[in-house]
């Protein structure tokens, strides 16, 4: 028996936008994809109940965006809300959204999301794009929206925040250095490594429209140093970062296949199948730096709960902020960098661009295109935080004959906090590094070299190069090497 077209979840409109020139704030983007996705999906606007506006990490934005949005939009009546930040949230939103459609919850809801850091940057040269979204940033005159989505506590650890190793491009170059050295691979064979895979993400951003960069990129345009590709953190190129400096927004129109049919559109609906949300414990607590079990599980959830393995999946976004996010989530689903397929759908958030956490909405959107124009199944991944936070979501050009299905996630979260490692704050003694990177500055030279190194009683402890041993490390990986640890935060130079 088909399911009741009333509690079928469908994605039936997708938007995007992109500003190169003008100046423009992050109401402005997400409203001209709102608006996209309204003419992608004519005559739904009214079924829309609820607005959820994707957290703003990268721009400034007031305290109530979505209610901005529905009120230049039209949109009366509707419940406004913006989520907790991560790259995972657009994901984690589709999945609910979906949920309560197939529960008869909810009629249809719109999902966006925006970024306007370059215009935030050209108004204000010296902003910190790192900050602008923080709360005390923003205006205090209008009530703010109603916060909702994955907690962001749990993200960094004590440990961490004490040795101030809390920005993303220097920890997950750690977990990088990890792949590096089980490969048995110097820094700088594995930076072609990199390259190589990343290469065919440019491929894949200079077809599409909406890409900041739409260059193609060879190996070696990413992988070799030079004046403008410099080094930031062992392995890592400015090429392998993801690139924030971008004016971007997306939406999607999430509603019932009986809505989409009544208003002609149901050649138009893309299905989501199921979806799942997990979290990995804190980057200095994970027994395998090289490894995410969050994304193991929920993946294999997801496969589960569709009836389908990887094999007959036709597409994939896979989350890549940064190359060893790529690889993990490639790797725990059994999926090869060369695989015919491909890993993005939309060119990676180097490429592409990364604004914030609402890249994943354009990975989505991207997928409903391919679906459309293809048919049979696309996998998207989200990723919020130090590879921390994972949405997985599975949809269809067809609709499931069992509907949408919500994965069985018994149990998994509290399993994998309690395999979580001691992490110390202090210590004193010899440890081994687990993983480490080499920090550079601007001009090349060294500005720290942060490690995770395990203790002889197998406790862990995140510590920072001495300042006197720092010129020693530039090129090197850490990886294995005793060191003499010392002290609250932690600092270590090499064991002799």
């Amino acid at each position: 028996m088909n399911p009741d077209p009333t509690r079928v979840p469908v994605v039936v409109g997708v938007g995007q936008s992109i500003e190169r020139e003008q100046r423009v704030d992050v109401v402005d983007l997400a409203e001209r994809a709102a608006r996209a996705a309204f003419d992608d999906a004519p005559g739904l606007e009214h079924r829309v109940e609820r607005l959820s506006m994707v957290a703003v990490s990268f721009s400034k934005v007031g305290r109530a965006p979505a209610s901005r949005l529905a009120e230049r939009l039209g949109l009366q009546g509707v419940s406004c809300e913006v989520t907790t930040p991560g790259g995972n949230t657009p994901q984690w939103l589709v999945h609910r959204a979906a949920s309560e459609i197939a529960a008869g919850r909810l009629g249809g809801t719109l999902i966006c999301g925006a970024e306007a850091t370059r215009s935030m940057r050209l108004s204000d040269p010296d902003a910190d794009f790192l900050s602008a979204g923080r709360p005390e940033t923003r205006s205090e005159d209008e009530t703010p929206d109603v916060v909702v989505g994955p907690s962001v506590r749990g993200m960094l650890g004590p440990a961490e925040i004490q040795a101030q190793l809390i920005r993303p491009a220097e920890i997950y170059p750690i977990f990088e250095s990890v792949l590096a050295a089980r490969a048995g691979q110097t820094l700088s064979a594995w930076r072609d490594h990199l390259g190589g895979f990343l290469s065919r993400f440019t491929e894949v951003a200079a077809q599409n429209p909406h890409a900041w960069f739409r260059e193609r990129l060879s190996p070696e345009d990413i992988a070799r140093p030079s004046a403008s590709n410099r080094l930031t953190a062992e392995p890592y190129t400015k090429r392998m970062n993801s690139f924030a400096h971008v004016d971007q927004g997306a939406a999607l129109l999430v509603t019932s296949q009986a809505h989409a049919r009544a208003a002609g559109l149901e050649d138009r609906c893309v299905f989501p199948r199921t979806g799942a949300t997990l979290s990995d414990v804190t980057p200095a607590a994970r027994p395998d730096l090289g490894a995410s079990p969050a994304i193991r599980a929920a993946a294999r959830a997801v496969f589960e709960g569709a009836g389908v393995d990887v094999d007959e999946v036709g597409s994939f976004d896979l989350y890549s902020c940064f190359p060893v996010a790529v690889e993990i989530g490639a790797a725990e689903i059994g999926l090869a960098l060369d695989d015919a397929r491909g890993l993005t759908r939309t060119g990676g958030l180097p490429f592409f661009g990364g604004p914030g956490n609402d890249y994943t909405t354009h990975a989505i959107a991207a997928s409903v295109l391919w679906l459309r124009e293809h048919g049979g199944l696309a996998y998207v991944s989200g990723n919020g935080g130090l590879l921390s936070k994972h949405s997985i979501g599975l949809y269809g050009a067809e609709p499931a004959p069992e509907g949408y299905v919500s994965a069985d996630l018994s149990g998994v979260q509290e399993r994998i906090t309690a395999a979580g490692i001691e992490v110390l704050e202090e210590a004193s003694g010899v440890a081994t590094v687990v993983g480490g990177t080499v920090v550079y500055g601007r001009e090349g030279e060294v500005r720290s070299a942060p490690v995770i190194a395990r203790l002889p009683d197998g406790r862990r402890v995140v510590a920072n190069a001495s300042e006197e041993v720092l010129p020693d490390l530039a090129g090197r990986s850490l990886v294995g090497e005793r060191i003499l640890v010392d002290g609250k935060p932690p600092s270590y130079r090499p064991a002799r």
